[in-house]
């Protein structure tokens, strides 16, 4: 009797980036996620904020010594044939928890199996185990060719983690490029973005008109970024709120499949927000305006673990006066909605 195969694949995956309460910074990964069966195999896991070995901000010896890992050229790290599958995504130290597994051969054939959650030399699997998680049998070839073809090229690299943002070297604009960079995204500042050859704003994954440029250019703006050849995300921004901008241009930046996403969709009323979830997961979700003096009000809706499925979230009518906008986010990913409440006062 033939042995069942699993099949496998590799695609981009990201590790947002955020502003931690206490001025901190998570910073923001890109890296190839596993594909087993056609699901990405981060989400059939628990909740983790993660990446796997395979970071797209490796240099090129350190990537083709990780994949050669992966094609057991190497010998195990770990006790018992393991290998890491997915880790710490700010120091890739085991202390912080890893995903971890044995990969052996089986034949040409290669074989995952006993996953685990791990954070020393050796695991309990009884204890720490992702029961129910594999094994998985990979036909050898397919296997090889997805790895050996990471180093070739594909799959194709992320867009560029970089952003330009237009508009007067001013105090806004100067603070967000540098929270961007704190995170882990290039940000260049521009006045006016219409002369720049096409080939030059290709370097940009997204770009921001700024709140305060006047409506007639950002129509020129908007031609000019729409030029054939330009493939650059333009988001216009909502409001002067930082984490609000950050959270705009993360989105805009994030090409991944929409089957690998943990959050597919936001919206809002000024009675509810609505959220799709794909996977299991935590979901953070913020409210943030301005008020009368045009200071930010936050107000933190949810911070909770949501299964698959549309969930409704009812909204304070006090954290969604006049012009609202909501962020939700997860490890993998981040999305924006704005809440039109109407021009209530403090």
């Amino acid at each position: 009797m033939s042995p069942a195969y699993a099949t496998f694949g590799l695609e981009p995956a990201t590790r947002v980036g955020a502003v931690l309460a206490d001025g901190g910074h998570q910073v923001h990964r890109d890296f190839v996620d596993f594909v087993v069966d056609g699901r990405p195999l981060l989400l059939r896991l628990s909740d983790l904020d993660a990446v796997s070995p395979l970071a797209l901000d490796l240099p090129p010896g350190a990537l083709d010594a990780r994949v050669r890992d992966l094609l057991l050229e190497s010998e195990p790290p770990l006790p018992g044939g393991r290998f890491v599958l997915y880790d710490c995504p700010e120091c890739a130290d085991l202390g912080c928890g890893a995903v971890t597994a044995v990969i052996e051969r089986d034949g040409e054939d290669f074989r995952w199996r006993d996953f685990a959650w791990q954070t020393g030399e050796q695991v309990d699997l009884e204890r720490d185990g992702y029961h129910g998680t594999g094994p998985f049998r990979f036909h050898g070839p397919a296997y090889r060719a997805a790895l050996t073809g990471l180093l070739d090229g594909v799959p194709a690299p992320a867009p560029p983690r970089r952003v330009l943002l237009v508009g007067p070297r001013a105090g806004l604009l100067v603070r967000l490029a540098a929270v961007l960079r704190g995170i882990g995204i290039g940000a260049d500042i521009t006045l006016d973005a219409t002369a720049v050859p096409v080939g030059e704003l290709g370097h940009y994954g997204a770009a921001l008109i700024g709140p305060t440029v006047p409506e007639p250019e950002r129509g020129a703006l908007r031609e000019a970024f729409g030029r054939p050849g330009v493939g650059t995300a333009l988001v216009t921004a909502s409001a002067p709120i930082l984490p609000l901008l950050v959270a705009q241009l993360q989105q805009a930046l994030d090409r991944s499949p929409e089957t690998s996403r943990r959050l597919t969709a936001l919206t809002a009323t000024p009675e509810a927000a609505e959220i799709e979830v794909a996977a299991p997961g935590r979901v953070q979700l913020t409210a943030y305006r301005l008020d009368r003096l045009r200071r930010v009000r936050s107000h933190t809706v949810l911070d909770a673990t949501l299964g698959p499925g549309r969930h409704r979230l009812p909204l304070d009518s006090a954290a969604v006066r006049g012009e609202t906008y909501l962020v939700a986010r997860t490890s993998q990913g981040v999305l924006t909605a704005p809440v039109r409440a109407g021009a209530a006062r403090d």
